[in-house]
């Protein structure tokens, strides 16, 4: 799993990402939020921010509502201040924890499990929505019991849109997420794939949804 590290002080993403890594994640590492920002829009894989609030340019809470626009990723806010209110500013933005510093890197650690078990929405290793049923382990899709064939991008861009249900994904993060940042294409490539993904889930095509001058969402409450 990868962490988003956004902090102004070297010596903290430094410390962060020496636990992190002992613990088996990567780590990107941001100074300060437009850098943020930037890191999200190339990895948008990411699975959980520990986010500073006090940095130069664009503090973390500016930041925080700016990721979110994009997408609602775990956070786990740090900031040097105690005061009620900023706690419960952060919580009121959708930030899942909020750590004081000093902090012991171990307790931040233990958090970001914490949070990562209570966000991982698809934990399971089975998801189904009525009588369509993908098995994650098997890297199976079957509708009414049977089981359709699906090319691997296919497979991909569905899983990719389940775990972010009712969240409107552009073009260019589908072809980062599902192809890969460097990869040399252009918007036409995850129009066909949705096409052809869409015949392929026949009476659930229109679980996939266009949203118009963006790209797609997938929604199962209309």
């Amino acid at each position: 799993m990868k962490l988003l590290v956004v902090d102004d002080e070297k010596l903290i993403r430094d410390v962060i990402k020496e636990y992190a890594e002992a613990e088996g994640y990567s780590v990107v590492e941001a100074s300060d939020g437009n850098e943020a920002i930037t890191a999200i829009e190339k990895n948008p894989e990411i699975d959980l921010i520990i986010m500073d609030i006090m940095m130069p340019k664009l503090d973390g809470y500016s930041t925080c509502k700016e990721i979110f626009k994009i997408r609602k990723y775990p956070t786990i806010m740090l900031s040097a201040r105690k005061e009620e209110y900023d706690k419960l500013y952060g919580f009121d933005l959708g930030i899942d924890d909020y750590v004081t510093k000093p902090f012991s890197p171990k307790e931040l650690m233990a958090r970001v499990k914490a949070v990562l078990l209570r966000n991982n929405s698809i934990s399971d290793d089975v998801y189904k929505y009525k009588d369509l049923e993908v098995n994650y382990k098997a890297h199976s899709v079957k509708i009414e019991g049977k089981e359709i064939k699906l090319t691997p991008k296919e497979y991909e861009l569905l899983v990719n849109f389940i775990k972010n249900e009712g969240i409107a994904l552009s073009r260019e993060q589908l072809l980062s997420s599902v192809w890969g940042y460097d990869f040399f294409g252009d918007d036409r490539t995850v129009d066909t794939h949705i096409k052809m993904l869409r015949n392929s889930l026949g009476k659930y095509r229109d679980l996939i949804v266009t949203v118009r001058s963006l790209g797609y969402k997938y929604e199962t409450n209309k």
